[in-house]
């Protein structure tokens, strides 16, 4: 194994400045995204999610953004998951965009809420059917006896539905409502650019962190 504590990379592809960033974070997110998927990134909408329970200990795992505007970034998944039901109790998060090919990271930090039952279910009908079956055969976060488990359930699912699953009851989409975002990109001798943007009133004070 290579020796851990030696690795380095120096940080050179591009800059982040103040001048040259937007006024608002949802229009600076837009545009790095935007760029992530041209440069086809291997999955660009991928996000670490944190969330914590309700004795402050903190899980992260990966979901993938299905949607953001101007009311916050979006996601699905299943209600009764370990990070459904801390969100139940702590109802805020932290979402990370870790792009490493362009050198940069999006954090964002935020209260979170379910999406309108409307909204999960014009989300869950663009679904593959395959999906559509999983959300029902598989009890997210739960002990199961083996990988059988899952297959039974979907089967089951499968011969009861068809072809038109109708989206669970105990599963949805979540709603991150920002009032903190920073942008991140390296820079050469690890003097990186980091700009933060925290809500103040109805806009944004737009700032710049020492790396």
């Amino acid at each position: 194994m290579e020796d851990l504590a030696a690795l380095r990379k120096s940080y050179e592809l591009a800059e982040l400045d103040e001048s040259a960033s937007a006024a608002e974070p949802l229009r600076q997110f837009e545009t790095w995204l935007g760029q992530a998927l041209e440069a086809r990134l291997p999955e660009p909408n991928a996000m670490t999610l944190a969330t914590v329970d309700a004795d402050g200990r903190p899980s992260t795992r990966i979901v993938l953004v299905k949607g953001f505007d101007e009311r916050g970034i979006v996601w699905y998944t299943n209600y009764e998951s370990r990070k459904g039901r801390e969100l139940a109790v702590q109802p805020f998060a932290a979402l990370q965009f870790h792009w490493v090919e362009l050198e940069r990271v999006v954090r964002i930090e935020g209260r979170v809420e379910k999406v309108s039952e409307s909204e999960s279910d014009a989300y869950f009908a663009t679904r593959p059917l395959d999906s559509r079956i999983g959300a029902w055969a598989s009890p997210q976060s739960r002990v199961i006896a083996s990988r059988a488990t899952l297959v039974a359930n979907a089967a089951r699912y499968g011969a009861q539905f068809m072809l038109k699953p109708p989206r669970p009851p105990h599963w949805g989409g979540y709603r991150l409502q920002p009032d903190a975002w920073e942008f991140w990109q390296g820079r050469k001798s690890r003097l990186h650019d980091r700009l933060r943007y925290r809500r103040d009133g109805a806009g944004w004070v737009r700032e710049r962190l020492a790396p």
